[in-house]
């Protein structure tokens, strides 16, 4: 091109370009323009949802969250494993805890494909310190705070809340807390490091394709199983009185290599802590990713029935339901799970945790450790948020919760506060039946009122869509960040 072209285009280049995004929208098939508008409407519904309950004007609410923390060390999964020059295995296995290379390999396979989140302990102490030494260098890494309670501390400070968070962290690790967070526990030198292998959906291991964007979790973590935070969080825990208390973190008992009675005493412990509290005061249970049967036993014994509270994902709910129903631990279950069965498994948990409650109450003496019937259960999935709350408890503002759980979803995983619908995609079904039972109830999505909330028995149940995000920027913490934040509306 001749100088005098050059100058042609350098003039009028902006116009050429402006001509052609012009046309792109002018010829932006009607298809698209309809499911733009329709994220547009779903969006602004929701925002005008979470917005009708709000935390200005009022007391800040008080929230002590225990137990434990790490950092996390995040890096992409599939460019781990190619760095260390682990291949893809023929043969995906589930392994309680991982003790070499080709557990390793075939743990990982097992849920990368259907893109389930996992979390395992690893046994062995050598190949985990290889693993964070060959993340430390690579393109892409992270590092942020980890564990169940400072993520959820770190979501309820944000939105407003007084914090009380049981933990032993380093002083580097508390300095990045929220100036809302009071810390209990003691001081260590250098925290528990976990690694998180992140992946996006459709990325490729080999032959394997994972089906959604999800994380695979290992730890070797000899800290956090022991709870040694609990005492000095319960003894400050008297002062702060808190609104709510919340339990998370207790994976990391899962497969931990405890000598004989050790996890049970320090349960019992833990039971004794949540009896004690006022009976005003809500108790929330944070499920996580447990295999091993016994201490799912142990949970259901010392924990689950001090908590009126339940949050879990996709697969912890079907997990805890057929160990309910007297049967084994389900490791993996359907990613994407519809909306129907996941409120199928939601009512039998429901029922079966209140008739245990009723059937305990009837056979106590009133030396017993007081329980609670549960009267809040929350299920987030990747298309939508789902919430149990018994009516005339103390859980309000259902249906702003869970539009603000729906919301957070979005803003976790996408790293960014302000949502962007076209960063964004609507998963869940145009409409959707309430039960499985044949003859239910179908339920239309609707643009300008997408949560949609019904009574039935003696709780209400409310519904709402995800916003997908698409532009993944993390998973790890997401199902934390999105239970505390539909609990913030409803303290």
């Amino acid at each position: 091109m001749d100088g005098g072209g050059r100058a042609s285009w350098i003039k009028y280049g902006p116009v050429v370009s402006l001509f052609v995004v012009l046309l792109a929208v002018w010829f932006r098939s009607p298809q698209t323009a309809v499911l733009d508008d329709r994220l547009d409407t779903v969006l602004s519904s929701l925002l005008r949802a979470e917005s009708k309950v709000g935390l200005n004007g009022v007391a800040r609410p008080k929230v002590a969250i225990g137990f434990g923390g790490c950092v996390d060390l995040i890096v992409d999964g599939v460019s781990l494993l190619n760095k260390i020059g682990l291949p893809p295995t023929d043969q995906p296995l589930h392994h309680d805890y991982i003790e070499n290379e080709v557990q390793l390999a075939q743990s990982f396979a097992y849920f990368f494909a259907p893109g389930a989140a996992a979390e395992r302990f690893m046994l062995n102490d050598t190949l985990f310190s290889e693993l964070v030494e060959a993340s430390r260098d690579l393109p892409g890494n992270r590092w942020a705070v980890g564990g169940n309670a400072p993520t959820m501390a770190g979501r309820m400070a944000t939105e407003g809340c007084d914090i009380l968070l049981g933990g032993s962290f380093s002083p580097d690790f508390t300095d990045v807390l929220s100036q809302r967070i009071t810390v209990a526990g003691n001081i260590v030198d250098e925290p528990d490091i976990h690694l998180i292998l992140e992946y996006p959906a459709g990325a490729n291991w080999g032959h394997y394709t994972a089906r959604r964007a999800n994380r695979y979790i290992i730890h070797s973590d000899d800290h956090n199983p022991y709870l040694d935070s609990m005492e000095d969080f319960a003894e400050k825990l008297i002062d702060f009185n808190p609104d709510l208390l919340v339990v998370g973190g207790l994976q990391m008992m899962d497969n931990f290599p405890f000598q004989s009675g050790e996890r049970e005493a320090l349960l019992s412990r833990l039971a004794e802590i949540l009896s004690s509290s006022s009976p005003q005061i809500g108790v929330h249970f944070e499920m996580a990713s447990f295999v091993e049967e016994s201490i799912m036993e142990d949970l259901l014994h010392y924990v689950i029935p001090h908590a009126d509270s339940l949050g879990m994902n996709e697969q912890e709910l079907p997990n805890l339901l057929s160990l309910l129903k007297g049967s084994n631990i389900k490791v993996l279950s359907d990613p994407n799970p519809r909306v129907a069965t996941v409120l199928d498994q939601m009512r039998e948990v429901y029922r079966i945790l209140n008739q245990r409650f009723k059937d305990a109450s009837v056979e106590s003496d009133t030396d017993s450790p007081k329980t609670k019937p549960l009267t809040r259960l929350h299920v987030h999935t990747l298309a939508f948020q789902a919430m149990i709350v018994t009516r005339g408890s103390q859980w309000k503002n259902t249906m702003s919760a869970t539009a603000k759980a729906s919301l957070t979803a979005n803003r976790h995983v996408c790293g960014s506060n302000d949502i962007d619908p076209s960063k964004a995609r609507l998963i869940m079904d145009d409409s959707f039946s309430v039960s499985r039972q044949e003859g239910s109830q179908r339920i239309p999505l609707q643009e300008t009122r997408p949560v949609s909330c019904w009574d039935e028995e003696d709780y209400e149940i409310c519904v709402a869509p995800v916003l997908v995000c698409t532009e993944v920027f993390q998973t790890a913490g997401g199902g934390d960040n999105i239970s505390a934040a539909g609990l913030v509306l409803q303290i």
